[in-house]
């Protein structure tokens, strides 16, 4: 009755985009357009969130906000916030089709997945039309999935569960405890735990390592050891069930799930 069926998977961080550089790159250059100045750090934490949400959550942070004010002589308002998300959109669509690469593994984790009849699902920070661009392009490169869902069209994007809910109902999957929901994010995390399905977090290529690919294997082991430790404990604190290093141990996990609900 629990065996896993569905897994849900994020897009830009987890499936493709190593290091997920399209968004964060459209987010400072926003920012600084405003003359606001953030760290990298600041524009990657609330990455996971619809894009509108990111930019209030950003401008929430409080030295972000004091800039602002001491900037403007006010508090940002709806206004402000309206005028960076066109601008964001702007840049965004300008480099969208040149961050739709899979990252190494995910190719042939969907494969095995596929081949042992289970539905992969999909949820994103993206807008639909975001992903119009996306889709075909790393279905060119040969990502696809079964179903994705965006939060454009539901009450909330994350932390609320509403993808995962409109994921389970596409794909006719009747319980929580066969959905895992695998994301890079802190966002993702949180989307997992509240839809009450078993969340994974994944640590190579994501947004909270930060990395591109070349940076990351310039790092010496004990580099790459600390790194991963510290987006490991940030994940697992966020309440994910596990955190995986790479995504290729996905397949080697839910069969270890399975294991698990058959002995129960």
């Amino acid at each position: 009755m629990n065996k896993i069926t569905c897994v849900i998977m994020d897009w830009a961080g987890t499936a493709i985009d190593y290091g997920c550089f399209a968004p964060l790159n459209a987010f400072l250059r926003i920012f600084e357009e405003k003359k606001i100045e953030i760290s990298y750090r600041q524009a990657r934490e609330p990455m996971g969130l619809l894009k509108i949400d990111h930019i209030k959550a950003i401008l929430n942070m409080p030295e972000v906000k004091q800039q602002f004010q001491t900037l403007y002589k006010r508090d940002w308002n709806e206004e402000d916030v309206a005028e960076m998300y066109q601008s964001f959109e702007k840049h965004l669509f300008a480099s969208l089709r040149d961050f739709t690469d899979p990252i190494p593994g995910v190719l042939e984790t969907i494969e095995t997945l596929r081949n042992r009849g289970i539905k992969i699902g999909s949820t994103t920070g993206y807008t639909q039309q975001m992903m119009d661009v996306v889709c075909p392009e790393a279905a060119s490169k040969g990502y696809t999935v079964d179903n994705l869902v965006t939060p454009d069209s539901l009450p909330a994007g994350r932390p609320a569960p509403y993808m995962i809910y409109r994921n389970m109902i596409d794909l006719a999957v009747p319980s929580v405890d066969q959905v895992v929901k695998i994301g890079d994010t802190i966002a993702d995390i949180r989307e997992g735990v509240n839809a009450k399905v078993h969340t994974l977090g994944v640590i190579v290529g994501s947004n909270e390592m930060g990395l591109t690919e070349s940076e990351f294997n310039l790092l010496t082991v004990e580099q790459k050891d600390s790194l991963m430790g510290e987006v490991r404990a940030r994940m697992l604190k966020a309440g994910a069930h596990a955190v995986l290093e790479t995504i290729s141990e996905l397949p080697d996990y839910i069969n270890q799930l399975n294991k698990e609900h058959e002995s129960l």
